[in-house]
């Protein structure tokens, strides 16, 4: 059965928004502040979808629990200070979020970053405004990969789950888009590490970059633009 698509859902961090120049910059500056040096990029980008605690835990392997509680706490202090200085969203992705408008289809972002976070960062790139829900890590007690964010945006858009496409870059993104009734996609530009089995994770498609959103609403969606009354 073709799905009709009135809405499309965001994860953030490797989906919607290249973070990951911030993020590693706010870790070797937290680096910095231990003598240590830096982590290249290159080793480090992939892992941001994973969150504060798993960047820390690259710099500072030998932490000791409560030790790397503290260092998770002043990275993400660090990272607030300067979160919008090098981010920006995926190439590809304003031109969607473009078209998805003029269709009059609602955009939306489920994250786990959580909200004094997410906020002032979709602000600071005007996105706010634009989106019709955005539920962060911690607008719900829990958080991907439950499905209970999936479906408070569907109730925050006004539409059923099934009128939804979730698009994520980890596995959690897709179980919770699947468990909620939603298309889901994985984005392949985003934050995938070698030890990842994207192909194994149940996603209707793996998309490389934001225009081939199209062709595969053609192959797979009904053509009609929105949701039919």
């Amino acid at each position: 059965m073709r799905r009709r698509l009135g809405s499309v859902l965001f994860d953030l961090d490797g989906t919607l928004l290249d973070t990951a120049p911030d993020m590693h910059a706010a870790l070797v500056r937290l680096m910095a502040e231990h003598d240590r040096a830096p982590l290249p990029f290159e080793h480090v980008r992939n892992h941001v979808s994973h969150g504060s605690q798993a960047l820390v835990a690259l710099g500072f392997p030998d932490a000791e629990p409560d030790f790397a509680e503290h260092l998770k706490k002043r990275y993400l202090e660090i990272y607030a200070r300067d979160l919008c200085q090098a981010t920006r969203l995926f190439p590809g992705l304003s031109d969607l979020l473009e078209a998805c408008e003029d269709r009059g289809w609602s955009l939306g972002v489920v994250t786990n970053k959580p909200g004094w976070l997410t906020d002032p960062l979709l602000d600071a790139l005007g996105l706010h405004t634009r989106m019709a829900t955005v539920i962060s890590g911690d607008t719900l007690p829990r958080r991907k990969p439950s499905p209970e964010p999936m479906w408070l945006a569907a109730r925050q858009t006004g539409l059923p789950p099934a009128h939804h496409c979730y698009w994520g870059d980890a596995e959690r993104d897709i179980a919770a888009g699947r468990a909620a009734g939603m298309a889901t996609l994985i984005a392949g530009w985003g934050y995938i590490d070698a030890d990842q089995t994207p192909e194994q994770w149940g996603a209707d498609a793996r998309l490389e970059h934001p225009d081939a959103f199209w062709p595969w609403y053609t192959d797979t969606c009904t053509p009609e633009t929105g949701i039919a009354s």
